[in-house]
């Protein structure tokens, strides 16, 4: 048994989508040999060569095609397009250094109206940030050629998606069938080619075919129609994220002409299952969360008495196969937090399955991927860092979790730090006030640079509403804690969810300025509210002001609905103003203007005091130290310790020992003066915090003030005490 897994056109440039790379980590296990194949990437270094752009030049020229004045600028350029796309490639998989010389030269890169408006550069990148400013036109001149793609080869390109309309609110497979069966365009042919290079090589008995998001569900379909007609003896399995939201009932006989079987959920179990049937080694009616057509209908078999694989045992994602060299690390925008999701190779890993919270109104907490909370060890987590790390010769970690919890970010933290890991990392967060300064800190000590959270609406009657469990005072709180510690911020961003009037649509984008001028948030991306099939918000409109308006299901895709909003503003025409703004504010501009610059209608002055936020930020932060808390130290042991005497001031004749402490940081040298008793306490404690030990508040303070006659509160308010937090003492 062999199995071959793919995924289909198109997602990111700069790195995989993870779905292949887990399951053949968890087949691993099961001693099953698997193939990954990103065909996502392959197709792009396809079409991106000087031979296919020769190829598609010469067509237009042929067929005398009719061009936009924007196409017909690159056409004019021709020449110089097929002289250099092999150079820009190589450049952006980090293998031509050199080529950023000429690349920000000014005369080497056609151009066409993707650098009409392009911004000052120096500014975005610094007079020495010629590799980061070569980048970022580098990726201008792929988006122009995109643009001429999408025109005249193929109207459904895009460089992390392909056919998206088809996919996205397709509840009857009459359009998607109808285009499936149609002459296969250019990139299509394409990725049939290599697609059927690899099933020769590999000679697979299973395709499976993860499917994250409607981009990737038309590439998916030809993929199996390939495989039907060509190879018919091997199965062919869906899976992934938009079949788990999307296809939980369908029941079209016709989808199941380019696929044998359709699973739900997690993979792992349903994937070993469908194994075990194709090996004769179980029956079709013992399979788990798995469509297939039997005698001309479609069935749901659901009759396996296994539980699903824990976490802990679905092995380590493997990311061989791929050829991360490959990858392309493209600057869409030359914000610093923005560009981490499309510049340079991430190695995804999840600490927990599903979401501690699990509450939001919009999101999908029905179901599995969202409902079924299971954490990792910190010791697992960091057993699968090391051999991923082994793996990919990179570093640098993106951890996708829902919401990644901060108790398990905390011990994480820890155990990195024991084993003298250097990783960079980033992840998704709940701005929630278990993020204190000390732990943000801790964060950032063990190699955290960014995280992403969900802001949404910056109002605290529409926070309740949807169930956030937030207010926008502690977000502002949680984002500078976090700011502070050199960790930067991005917030998801949502307008229109239901009864959201115009005002508070103002209010909303006024606290987001706000934030970005107090610099607690650095990046941010605004979406508009969709009612989904499997959220409280889509079970249960009626409860939230909105009317479910259709569509009605026809067999195919069933997660988005359509809905009235009664009491809410027409919210599609904030859009254009909404992003807009966002993106002055990002590139720090803009965010002195009045708010009715950004749009093209009059709208309401905001109600906000425009210093709401820095007066929250103002009040101080005196989080409580819990007698359940951990102490850390990570200031580097003393240098140097000097006895001092010193006259007691309540009397003229007694004098105390004094001990001063010098420490070094990266910053310099600084010194504390303490009582020998507590200098001998605090030197014996960061002896025991530097070999890993885990030490709880409850457990010290008795010891403490048996060691020193000081009392522990009181010692927490000193001065002493302050400044060896502020240089590396803390409290998680």
């Amino acid at each position: 048994m062999k199995v071959l897994l793919i995924t289909p056109p198109f997602t990111q440039m700069n790195t995989v989508y993870p779905a292949t790379a887990y399951i053949k980590g968890f087949l691993n296990t099961l001693d099953i040999p698997s193939f990954q194949v990103d065909l996502s990437l392959e197709v792009l270094l396809k079409i991106f060569t000087s031979k296919s752009l020769r190829y598609i030049f010469d067509t237009l020229e042929q067929n005398e095609t009719e061009l936009s004045d924007n196409a017909f600028r690159i056409f004019t350029q021709r020449e110089r397009y097929i002289h250099t796309i092999d150079i820009v490639i190589s450049f952006l998989q980090d293998k031509n250094h050199a080529a950023s010389i000429s690349i920000c030269g000014g005369n080497f890169l056609p151009k066409a109206s993707r650098f009409d408006f392009v911004e000052d550069l120096d500014w975005a990148f610094g007079t020495m940030g010629t590799h980061d400013k070569a980048k970022h036109l580098a990726t201008l001149y792929l988006e122009d050629l995109g643009d001429l793609f999408t025109e005249v080869v193929d109207e459904n390109f895009g460089f992390s998606r392909y056919a998206e309309s088809l996919g996205r609110t397709a509840t009857h497979f009459d359009s998607l069938f109808q285009k499936i069966l149609e002459e296969d365009s250019y990139i299509m042919a394409t990725m049939k080619e290599i697609l059927g290079s690899h099933l020769d090589r590999q000679n697979p008995d299973l395709v499976c075919i993860s499917i994250p998001f409607p981009g990737n569900v038309f590439g998916a379909f030809k993929c199996g129609q390939l495989i039907k007609q060509n190879y018919p003896h091997i199965k062919v399995a869906f899976g992934g994220g938009y079949v788990n939201t999307e296809l939980r009932s369908v029941y079209d006989a016709r989808v199941f002409e380019f696929v044998d079987f359709i699973t739900l959920d997690d993979g792992e179990a349903p994937l070993q299952h469908l194994i075990e049937y194709i090996a004769n080694e179980r029956s079709i009616d013992t399979l788990k969360r798995t469509f297939c057509r039997i005698n001309g209908q479609v069935r749901f078999l659901n009759g396996s008495t296994s539980f699903d694989v824990p976490q802990k045992e679905t092995g380590t994602p493997d990311y061989s196969d791929l050829n991360i060299d490959r990858y392309l690390s493209v600057i869409e925008v030359a914000n610093p937090m923005h560009r981490l999701w499309s510049d340079g190779w991430w190695n995804k890993l999840t600490l927990a399955h599903g979401c501690y919270w699990g509450k939001c109104s919009f999101c999908d907490v029905t179901l599995d991927y969202i409902k079924r909370y299971e954490p990792l060890s910190a010791v697992l987590l960091c057993d699968r860092i090391e051999e991923i790390i082994a793996q990919t010769g990179r570093n640098g970690f993106h951890f996708v979790d829902e919401a990644a919890p901060p108790a398990l970010m905390r011990d994480l933290s820890i155990e990195i730090l024991r084993r003298g890991l250097i990783i960079i990392w980033w992840a998704n967060i709940r701005f929630e006030k278990s993020f204190t300064p000390d732990l943000c800190r801790l964060l950032r000590q063990a190699g955290c640079i960014a995280i992403s959270g969900g802001l949404e609406v910056a109002s605290d009657r529409l926070l309740q509403k949807m169930k956030k469990g937030v207010s926008v005072a502690q977000v502002a709180s949680v984002t500078k804690s976090f700011t502070d510690a050199g960790i930067m911020v991005h917030t998801y961003l949502m307008y229109g969810f239901p009864t959201q009037t115009v005002q508070e649509t103002v209010d909303s984008l006024e606290m987001v300025r706000q934030m970005f001028d107090e610099n607690i948030i650095q990046s941010g991306f605004w979406h508009l509210f969709a009612m989904t099939a499997h959220s409280p918000v889509g079970l249960k409109p009626e409860e939230f002001g909105v009317l479910h308006t259709g569509p009605v299901f026809g067999g195919f895709a069933e997660n988005d609905y359509f809905h009235e909003d009664p009491e809410g503003a027409d919210h599609e025409i904030f859009s254009q103003g909404l992003k807009t703004s966002l993106l002055n504010y990002m590139q720090g501009t803009g965010l002195d203007e009045a708010l009715d610059i950004w749009f093209d209608f009059e709208i309401p002055k905001t109600t906000i005091a425009p210093n709401s936020i820095k007066k929250w930020l103002q009040i101080e932060n005196n989080y409580e130290i819990r007698r359940t808390n951990i102490l850390l130290w990570i200031g580097g042991a003393p240098i140097a310790l000097t006895e001092l005497k010193k006259r007691d001031k309540k009397s003229k004749h007694l004098t105390k020992t004094y001990v001063e402490l010098e420490f070094s940081s990266l910053e310099s040298n600084y010194t504390i003066t303490l009582e020998e008793q507590v200098a001998t306490w605090v030197v014996e404690m960061i002896e025991k915090l530097n070999t890993g030990q885990i030490i709880r508040v409850e457990d010290v303070i008795l010891d403490f003030e048996v060691q020193t006659n000081e009392i522990w509160s009181s010692w927490l308010e000193s001065h002493e005490c302050k400044v060896l937090r502020m240089h590396g003492l803390l409290f998680v």
